[in-house]
C-alpha cells in the first residue's frame, strides 16, 4: 500500500455515509459487498449478509467518533464500542513488521483489513490527523495536512463558513437585544 493509502481507505470508508445528505452507500448487504469488492478488501463474489452490514455500519460509525475526538489532544479516545467491534474481526498480529493482518477472507476479513489500516496509519503517522468535520450537520472525514493539525472543517468554503456566520450572527443578536 502506497504511504497514505491507509488513512485514505479509512477516510472513504468513514464518508460512505452522507450526515447531510443522509446517504448512506451501505443501504443494503450487496452495496457493502460491493465496496469491498471495488477496493480490492474481498475476493469478488464474497457476500455480505445483514450481521455484516450491521458490523459494518457500527465499526464505521465508531470511527467517525473516534476521529472526532482528534480534534481535542485530551479527548477521551475511542468509543468503548469500537473495541467490541475489533474483537468480532478475525484478525491477528504478525511481528514480521510488526502489522495487525486480517485472518480470513470474505466480508469480515474485507472489515478486518480497514482494521489494520488503523494501526497501519497510526505506524504512518496519519492517525491523528484523520477528523471529522466540526460542523454538526456535516461530519465528513478528512485528512488534516495543515501544518499545525489544527484544520476543524471538511472545507472552509462551506461548513467554515456556515459556522463563523453562524457564530457572528449569534454575537450580534447577543450585543442588539432589541432588535
Amino acid at each position: 500500500m502506497k504511504e497514505g493509502a491507509s488513512a485514505l481507505l479509512l477516510r472513504d470508508f468513514v464518508n460512505t455515509y452522507d450526515v447531510d445528505c443522509d446517504i448512506d452507500d451501505f443501504g443494503a448487504p450487496w452495496d457493502l459487498s460491493g465496496w469491498l469488492v471495488e477496493r480490492g478488501l474481498t475476493p469478488p463474489g464474497a457476500r455480505a449478509d445483514e450481521a455484516d452490514l450491521a458490523l459494518a455500519v457500527a465499526f464505521r460509525e465508531g470511527l467517525r467518533h473516534a476521529m472526532l475526538g482528534h480534534h481535542t489532544p485530551d479527548a477521551a479516545g475511542p468509543p468503548a464500542d469500537l473495541d467490541r467491534i475489533l474483537t468480532a474481526l478475525p484478525l491477528r498480529v504478525s511481528l514480521n513488521g510488526p502489522a495487525l493482518l486480517p485472518l480470513a477472507g470474505g466480508v469480515r476479513g474485507g472489515l478486518a483489513a480497514i482494521a489494520a489500516a488503523v494501526m497501519r496509519s497510526v505506524a504512518e503517522g496519519d492517525w491523528t490527523r484523520l477528523k471529522v468535520c466540526r460542523e454538526t450537520t456535516c461530519r465528513w472525514a478528512f485528512l488534516d495536512t495543515s501544518k499545525n493539525r489544527s484544520r476543524s472543517w471538511c472545507s472552509m468554503r462551506m461548513c467554515g463558513n456556515r459556522t463563523k456566520t453562524r457564530a457572528y450572527r449569534a454575537r450580534r443578536r447577543a450585543a442588539s437585544p432589541g432588535t
